[in-house]
């Protein structure tokens, strides 16, 4: 799936969207300068809606009434890139979006990365992620079968456990334990 089509998938949808995210580490080049800024301790570049084209996207569908939400599966003890990706998820959640994040020792192998959007109307459909072991993005590949789709919303529902919590409920736990 290219690019563009993957893009317009966001712009399409009229309910909802959601993240799982599993692995503790990801290779966006997009993200290497604000990575390396959060790794020097230097001030990361802006992100807002002013300077995202991403956060305008979800600030302007959750306005139009599209649910956006995510559950990040993490594990202990938290990776560089998860400590620096919190702060994106707060960024996201300024904008709309409901993050929520859960120990894999909670949720197990829950297989790979997707986005699952629209779920439960008749225009439900998925991409599912693939990586390397590194986190590099091999493709992205759309679903629509009606079957698979309904997997994804049954991994959605498990990653979203009792044992899921909220980011900020999940900062405030970081911060009293002193890993914040």
């Amino acid at each position: 799936m290219r690019a563009e089509e993957f893009s317009a998938l966001f712009d399409a949808a009229s309910h909802s969207v959601f993240r799982l995210e599993t692995l503790q580490t990801y290779a966006v080049p997009a993200d290497d300068a604000s990575l390396t800024a959060f790794r020097t301790g230097t001030p990361r570049p802006e992100r807002s809606v002013s300077t995202s084209p991403w956060l305008r996207r979800v600030a302007a569908t959750t306005i139009a009434g599209v649910a956006w939400s995510r559950v990040r599966v993490v594990e202990h003890p938290l990776t560089e890139y998860t400590r620096w990706e919190l702060l994106a998820y707060v960024e996201s959640q300024a904008v709309g979006e409901q993050v929520h994040m859960v120990a894999r020792s909670d949720v197990g192998d829950l297989g790979p990365d997707f986005w699952l959007l629209d779920a439960g109307t008749p225009m439900a459909r998925a991409v599912l992620m693939r990586y390397t072991p590194d986190g590099e993005l091999v493709n992205r590949e759309l679903v629509t079968d009606v079957d698979t789709v309904a997997d994804l919303a049954a991994r959605r529902d498990v990653a979203l456990t009792a044992e899921a919590i909220s980011l900020n409920a999940f900062l405030a736990h970081l911060a009293g334990r002193g890993d914040a």
